[in-house]
């Protein structure tokens, strides 16, 4: 399906020393999240090198055997942390109430740089393959590195000086998420997905997608459209805590991950490593000052960030539970 078309940014003026390139840059990454709540970045200084030896780590964690991935579950089998098999997350019934669980399986850390500080909750930190502990570490870095440029163009973007948000995300909630769905050896149920349809509950999300196909975004008139894999890219979207603090100016865009063709479905298998980034967990955030005016006033009262997306996290599980 085609129509809507997530605009591609190069965010290399970022690190270069040309005003005029730089706020053609903010404006266009502004425009994006305000016209479809999702943009595609290149340009982003995050080396291939790391990305290949991190997808090759995920693979090898994903593909060892089941008692041995159940091993890292926390016995909360909350989403937050450690693995979580096929079966205990329905993220659709955060809108629909109870749905069919996700065709996917995940690997999760949080706050990795609370962890390191003793300031945290420990992770739970597969030994192997051996290579899995030194990639996430690595990738964490690197997330947190773009997450705070992105951080930067928002700020310019939105009319705010470029360091507005740094004080927020000097020790921000972020959380890495790889996401495996495996092969579909059998037909899914009615209105089963890889994803179901959703929205992000944080600040900004950064997804890097392998070349299997599957993410689609909702336009407003419920309408569904592919954003294909653009090679060495990102995509960025909008969460509702940032849809907030913006006072709905960029747009937290309902999103999903289709099933694939059941002619490929027994062997396409889809390995996506998504980093959830928000300000740190104490932030009370409030419609920024600039997208309030006497047009437009403040659509939400403050909310605490870390309440705020744990409710939806909260709801995602238990709809699943049934």
């Amino acid at each position: 399906m085609s129509g809507l078309v997530v605009p591609v940014v190069d965010l290399s003026p970022l690190r270069g020393g040309d005003p005029a390139a730089l706020a053609r840059t903010a404006r266009a990454f502004g425009e994006a999240f305000e016209r479809t709540g999702f943009v595609t970045v290149v340009g982003h200084g995050v080396p291939d090198a790391l990305v290949q030896s991190t997808y090759a780590a995920a693979h090898g964690f994903f593909a060892l055997p089941m008692q041995e991935k159940v091993r890292h579950t926390p016995p909360e089998q909350t989403k937050t942390r450690g693995y979580l098999p096929l079966g205990i997350e329905s993220v659709a019934a955060t809108l629909s109430g109870r749905t069919p669980p996700d065709l996917c399986e995940a690997l999760v850390f949080a706050s990795i740089q609370r962890e390191r500080g003793g300031k945290g909750r420990p992770n739970y930190w597969p030994q192997t393959p051996a290579t899995l502990a030194p990639a996430v570490n690595a990738w964490f870095d690197a997330m947190l590195a773009l997450s705070r440029e992105l951080m930067q163009l928002s700020a310019l973007a939105l009319g705010l000086p470029r360091g507005w948000f740094e004080a927020h995300y000097a020790e921000p909630a972020l959380t890495l998420r790889f996401v495996c769905y495996p092969e579909q050896s059998a037909a899914p149920e009615e209105g089963q997905m890889r994803y179901g349809a959703h929205h992000d509950y944080g600040g900004l999300t950064i997804l890097r997608q392998d070349d299997v196909a599957g993410l689609q975004i909702c336009d407003l008139h419920g309408r569904w459209h592919d954003v294909p894999p653009t090679p060495g890219s990102f995509v960025i979207n909008v969460g509702d805590l940032m849809s907030r603090w913006t006072n709905d100016r960029w747009r937290s865009t309902l999103h999903r991950v289709v099933n694939p063709p059941t002619d490929v479905a027994r062997a396409q298998r889809r390995l996506s490593m998504v980093a959830f980034t928000g300000p740190h967990p104490a932030t009370e955030v409030a419609c920024l000052p600039t997208c309030v005016d006497a047009a437009h006033p403040a659509r939400y009262e403050p909310v605490n960030a870390e309440q705020y997306v744990l409710g939806k996290l909260r709801a995602s599980m238990e709809a699943a539970a049934g």
